[in-house]
């Protein structure tokens, strides 16, 4: 049984080319970013000087490029069925809002304060924390249906795990990222990052839900599924020129500390196989049918990171650590959500067959 007649429209056959090779086409980007930054050094300083009230002008509008078609997803009306299969819901919202934020702090802290501390610079390693924190409190919302599709979870109550995550991130992200940045000694500029939330997730959410009702009444979920995939090229555009700019203003740092990417990395890879595991495994105690399971622990994994890299441009800067440590997350995600795809089709017999009512 589906909870909803609209559906997603996932990458066609699995991967579409731009998913299946994110983590070259993010690679190649970060190399045309450092190159840039070497070439043209003036450019860079006059696009950093583009900004209103701490909002870089270019990279907002790279950013709604990528972030509203996926808001055009959001559809309500799941929403409003989504008690009828309570326990894969329940899952990913106590792993997501619960559970992730607080162990990718914790990790962010053992790691950039403690295990590595005689490699990096205390400052330095706060904004680290500050990009893992950011990361952590982003749930996904766009790629988690490439990987739901890949496992031929549910797809209609894929759509019903996003859209709650995404009302819930509007009210939720602000509070728990100005907590955890406290604990971690991080100052909290609350203006700022009230007015990220509101561009890079209230009002997307709200120009998103009013383009989904006049495609839908123009042609239904079928019309909403062709403007996603319309929207699509602007969207990787938007990623892949997004991370060339941070690396155009990261290139001094990088290209003398190339091993400050293994560094950000470790406790990412951590996280992300640590969280996989639990919602996994918690899915199984609770007999979730894997068409269910199986995306629920997927979007724990999985992080929102154009969300993540907007709001730490916002907070710290462009040429900061905390940018610079989402874009790591984006980097290093593709492989690692592959290899978990991979696992969870292995164990397809660990769950039982789906049943109406039940997950």
């Amino acid at each position: 049984m589906t909870l909803s007649s609209s559906k997603p429209a996932p990458a066609p056959g699995g991967l579409g080319l731009f998913e299946k090779w994110l983590s070259l086409w993010v690679a190649l980007a970060m190399a045309a970013g450092l190159a840039l930054g070497e070439l043209a050094p003036g450019l860079f300083q006059t696009l950093a000087g583009w900004e209103v009230a701490k909002v870089n002008l270019p990279v907002a509008v790279l950013i709604w490029a990528m972030v509203w078609p996926m808001m055009v997803g959001v559809d309500f009306g799941s929403i409003a069925q989504a008690g009828r299969r309570p326990k894969g819901l329940a899952i990913t919202l106590v792993v997501n809002w619960l559970i992730k934020p607080f162990t990718m702090a914790a990790l962010g802290v053992l790691f950039f304060q403690h295990v590595f501390a005689a490699w990096i610079d205390p400052a330095e390693g706060r904004e680290w924390l500050a990009g893992l924190i950011l990361l952590g409190a982003a749930p996904c919302t766009a790629m988690v249906f490439v990987w739901s599709n890949l496992t031929r979870g549910d797809a209609a109550y894929t759509l019903v795990q996003v859209s709650v995550n995404d009302v819930i991130m509007v009210f939720a992200f602000a509070p728990i990222v100005a907590f955890l940045l406290g604990v971690g000694n991080i100052v909290v500029p609350w203006g700022t990052l009230l007015l990220s939330v509101g561009l890079y997730v209230a009002a997307p959410l709200v120009a998103g839900i009013a383009m989904r009702r006049r495609l839908t009444a123009r042609g239904g979920a079928a019309e909403v599924a062709r403007f996603q995939e319309r929207a699509r090229p602007a969207s990787v555009a938007g990623l892949l020129l997004t991370v060339t700019l941070l690396f155009g203003f990261q290139g001094g740092v990088i290209l003398d500390r190339p091993l400050a990417i293994g560094l950000i990395a470790t406790p990412l890879l951590i996280q992300s196989y640590g969280i996989f595991f639990v919602a996994y495994l918690a899915a199984r105690a609770l007999r979730v049918p894997f068409e269910v399971a199986a995306p629920c622990a997927l979007i724990g994994t999985s992080n929102f990171f154009e969300l993540a890299v907007a709001v730490a441009i916002s907070l710290f800067g462009l040429g900061s650590g905390a940018a610079l440590a989402t874009v790591v997350g984006v980097l290093v995600e593709v492989p690692v959500m592959l290899s978990l795809v991979a696992f969870a089709n292995r164990t397809r017999g660990w769950f039982p067959a789906a049943e109406a009512g039940k997950g």
